[in-house]
């Protein structure tokens, strides 16, 4: 239940604070003095958009708060979802600042809009003139035909399924996409598979060849500089290493003369020892290169194909195209691994269809049994709130495929001059008609979708007398199980009122503000009677807005 709400600095309210109570909360008052301004404030804290163009005064903050008391279980789940704290009472606060930023607040915790949203939904139920648009829109209708029918259960156990079938018909959908595409490319990626397979390149092949190769093609020039070499070392006229140590002889005499001398003595034997060495292995070289004719042909044959292979894949390197075949071999073994993977979704696709499909039938068939009486049911109180001739059917139809919500088609057929021609009620109800058709479903249907506050905006549009005096009493009924915030300019529904609260305008100077007070019984009796007569309304009037209170 909506306990209070304080307004700030909102449209032409410049401070109100007001309590409403539990049943009938009717509000009246002058044209113009901010009777929907108020149903404005309430949306925004229920997480409606704001425009910085809204504040009364531009310079100031505008705060909305509204307390709820009697919070449901439900709410306080999406509390702890959110990580607030709960409680019976709870607070929706809304801030926006001159600048136009908008800041909500639950129990002085910051949320964004969207959590807002979610929260106010599960609190209040607010109905204007524009949301009778919804009444021709299929959705809205299933969800009418659904609370009727308590169909909360097996609408969920539908959904989880169908959630799993459509999961998985993606996955097969996107797996059979790969597949065709793999399927596409597969033989020309078999024939570069097997293409590079069939070189056997082993890791840095190619360049190693290279090496080889260019070895084998400088036998000749190898084996003779390595001659010359050993030669100039070791043999010749003057060997160099000869020359070495005679040089050693030589510096030795006069090693005993200079200090320097020993390490040079050693430093020049360790050049003769490395220099031997060198030689030694020259001529062992030397000894081992041979031309290899069979394997200069196959390195020349390696290098062929590897370069071959490399411009091919534009790469420049053996490892690169040990890379695309790794590449190749994983794309040809994850086309049969899709096959299988393929088949396997397939099976499970057709057990989670022929399982939704089983709970939509079921479904359908809950809303077909249930759709003719809710259809009476609505028919039955439009005649009673002034539409005698006006009737409502229900069409249902099957469809072949699954959808969100079942494979029911629903539509709501209206006549409202007993011609026995339904239509659609979006293209052949008025405005009047839409509004008091939103009345009686959600007089029908507002226990079933758990909403502890509705809020009826001119739901009068297009009434008086004695359809006005029935809506009154649709409202009271509704009243039983519900607190009600309804705006009127109906006597006949005024008068049903628990609380009566009267908005008027203030004016000082160039400035008009928004005031509202809780009328007493007299202060009621006069109000009615202006709504039945005029602004100084006759003796009839008091007379009858009394007898309208009194019979209640």
């Amino acid at each position: 239940m909506l306990q209070q709400l304080h307004i700030t600095n909102y449209a032409i309210i410049h401070q109100v604070s007001v309590t409403f109570t539990e049943g009938l909360n009717i509000i009246t008052g002058e044209t113009g003095a901010g009777k929907s301004v108020l149903i404005g404030a309430i949306a925004l804290i229920l997480g409606n958009r704001a425009e910085a163009n809204t504040l009364t005064n531009p310079d100031v903050k505008c705060i909305i708060e509204g307390t709820f008391d009697n919070v449901s279980d439900t709410v306080q789940q999406l509390l702890n979802t959110y990580d607030i704290d709960g409680g019976n009472t709870i607070m929706l606060r809304r801030e926006i600042s001159p600048n136009g930023k908008s800041r909500a607040f639950i129990n002085d915790t910051p949320v964004n809009l969207q959590q807002l949203k979610a929260i106010g939904n599960m609190l209040v139920d607010v109905h204007q003139q524009f949301d009778t648009q919804e009444l021709g829109q299929e959705n809205f209708q299933r969800e009418v035909l659904d609370a009727i029918a308590g169909n909360t259960t097996i609408l969920s156990n539908y959904k989880q399924t169908y959630l799993t079938y459509n999961s998985i018909k993606q996955q097969l959908t996107n797996l059979q996409a790969l597949q065709v595409q793999a399927l596409q490319t597969n033989d020309y990626n078999s024939f570069l598979y097997n293409e590079l397979e069939e070189a056997n390149l082993q890791l840095n092949a190619i360049e190693e060849a290279e090496v080889l190769l260019k070895q084998q093609s400088h036998t000749e020039l190898i084996k003779a500089t390595l001659s010359q070499a050993v030669q100039l070392l070791q043999q010749g006229e003057q060997p160099i290493l000869n020359n070495l140590k005679q040089l050693q002889q030589t510096l030795k005499s006069i090693s005993a003369y200079h200090t320097a001398m020993p390490t040079l003595l050693q430093r020049l034997q360790a050049t003769y020892i490395e220099l031997d060495d060198i030689t030694t292995e020259m001529e062992q070289l030397n000894e081992t290169i041979q031309y290899d004719e069979e394997l200069a042909a196959k390195l020349a044959d390696t290098i062929n194909v590897g370069n071959r292979l490399l411009k091919k894949h534009h790469v420049t390197t053996t490892t690169a195209l040990l890379e695309i075949k790794e590449k190749l071999a994983l794309q040809l073994l994850q086309l049969n691994t899709n096959q299988a993977e393929i088949a396997s979704l397939q099976i499970a696709l057709a057990t989670a269809e022929k399982k939704s499909l089983a709970l939509a039938n079921t479904l359908h068939q809950s809303r077909v049994t249930n759709a003719a009486t809710l259809a009476s049911s609505i028919t039955k109180l439009l005649n009673q709130i002034g539409m005698p001739n006006a009737a409502i059917k229900i069409r249902l139809t099957q469809n072949d495929v699954l959808g969100e919500f079942g494979n029911s088609a629903i539509s709501f057929l209206f006549d409202a001059n007993n011609t026995n021609k339904y239509e659609p009620i979006s293209k052949v109800a008025s405005g009047g008609e839409l509004s008091r058709l939103m009345l009686c479903i959600k007089n029908l249907v507002a226990g079933a979708m758990q909403l502890p506050v509705l809020i009826f905006d001119e739901i009068d549009t297009g009434i008086s007398g004695e359809a006005a005096k029935q809506v009154g009493i649709v409202l009271t009924q509704l009243a039983q199980q519900h607190q009600i915030l309804c705006i009127t300019h109906q006597a006949q529904i005024a008068a049903k009122a628990t609380t009566h609260y009267y908005i008027h305008k203030i004016v000082a100077g160039n400035t008009v503000s928004t005031s509202i007070k809780v009328l007493t019984k007299n202060e009621r009796i006069i109000t009615i009677a202006q709504l039945l007569s005029g602004e100084k309304p006759t003796e009839a009037a008091l007379q009858n807005a009394t007898e309208m209170i009194t019979n209640l």
